[in-house]
């Protein structure tokens, strides 16, 4: 096969963050302060990045704020002629900074949201304080024109509010609303019986972002993730392995997806060591579920093998035990019935439970 250049980058600057999110996405291991690339590095990365053909750059964590050099590297990537995406809690951001952002030629934000209201979003963040100071920065955004995305992570916990979270995101003149249900890697996985949303939620939220696409329609667009477990098939992760994107954390380590160190396996290499051209295409990793060649049955033999490229490989290392099987959540999978005899012990398990939360890194 012909492998295209990736389309989008996400840069995880840190993982550093103020918030300890009981689903946060960042691999198990976090990085601290002393083993990030310098400006430098990532300024060099960046031109890498857009000499390979990203297009988009997503500037993310932990908490991007958290770096001090951030406006720098919003410069640098500007510079490279990259569409630079800033995704944030807010937390670490202020009027005078974003100004500075906006100057250096940051494009966009994608605001993250944990609850429509201080008790519920506090609590599910881990972090008092977070949501008035999220609101505040929200209003700095909009009154300046940012382009903005809210990113509203959905779970058990919240999805009864979801009619609130799309008023909000009207209210401060969000161009783009993710619907955004919690994927069980990682952390997450610490939490599922509390996070993972029942049959009934999961069918309400797809009738009401339904009807929210048709009557905002031209106001607001929305992207949707649905939970994966109550799903005949599953999704195409990352449009398929090695395909349209690609991560790079915080020491320069170069993933196919945010959680693909969770497959143990596989080895990742770094920026700092190999160039990101070399890596997209060379690397065994980045090769190793490419395209269809790899399937095994029923995926190689499959009408929709080039839809869903046989779902999350993270996934299936995880509730299959091998990467390469086909996803679990598929009705065809030979491990499907791992997935319902999930659900079943997940509802036998108290919701109501504390969260593990996340440790942030030092």
């Amino acid at each position: 096969m012909t492998t295209p250049p990736p389309i989008a980058m996400l840069a995880e600057l840190t993982h550093r963050c103020p918030l300890s999110c009981p689903y946060c996405s960042n691999s198990l291991e976090l990085q601290d302060k002393a083993g990030e690339m310098t400006t430098d590095q990532w300024a060099d990365v960046f031109r890498q990045a857009a000499d390979l053909g990203v297009l988009q750059l997503h500037l993310s964590g932990g908490e991007p704020a958290s770096r001090p050099d951030l406006v720098d590297l919003v410069t640098a990537a500007h510079e490279a002629g990259l569409y630079t995406n800033l995704i944030t809690s807010g937390v670490g951001l202020t009027p005078r900074r974003l100004d500075a952002l906006e100057a250096a030629g940051m494009d966009h934000v994608q605001l993250s949201l944990q609850g429509t209201n201080a008790a519920l979003a506090d609590r599910i963040g881990g972090y008092k304080g977070g949501f008035n100071r999220k609101m505040l920065i929200a209003q700095e955004i909009k009154a300046r024109g940012i382009p903005l995305t809210l990113n509203a992570v959905m779970h058990r916990q919240n999805l009864d509010d979801l009619d609130r979270t799309i008023e909000m995101a009207v209210e401060l003149g969000a161009r783009r609303l993710e619907v955004a249900c919690v994927q069980f890697h990682g952390w997450a996985l610490k939490n599922r019986a509390q996070l993972l949303p029942t049959r009934e939620q999961t069918e309400m939220v797809k009738r009401t972002v339904a009807a929210a696409r048709t009557r905002l329609r031209g106001v607001m667009a929305f992207d949707f993730v649905p939970p994966d477990y109550y799903a005949d098939y599953p999704k195409a992760c990352m449009g398929g392995w090695g395909s349209a994107g690609l991560n790079v954390i915080p020491d320069g380590t170069v993933l196919p997806c945010h959680a693909a160190e969770s497959i143990p396996y596989l080895t990742f290499e770094k920026v700092t060591e190999r160039s990101l051209r070399d890596i997209w295409y060379d690397s065994a990793a980045f090769n190793a579920y490419r395209g269809t060649d790899w399937m095994p049955d029923p995926c190689a033999t499959c009408e929709r093998k080039e839809v869903d490229f046989g779902g999350c490989r993270c996934q299936a290392m995880t509730l299959a035990g091998n990467a390469g099987a086909t996803d679990p959540v598929c009705v065809k999978s030979p491990d499907h019935d791992k997935v319902v005899a999930l659900l079943e012990e997940v509802d036998a398990a108290d919701a109501e439970a504390d969260f593990t939360y996340r440790v942030p890194a030092g």
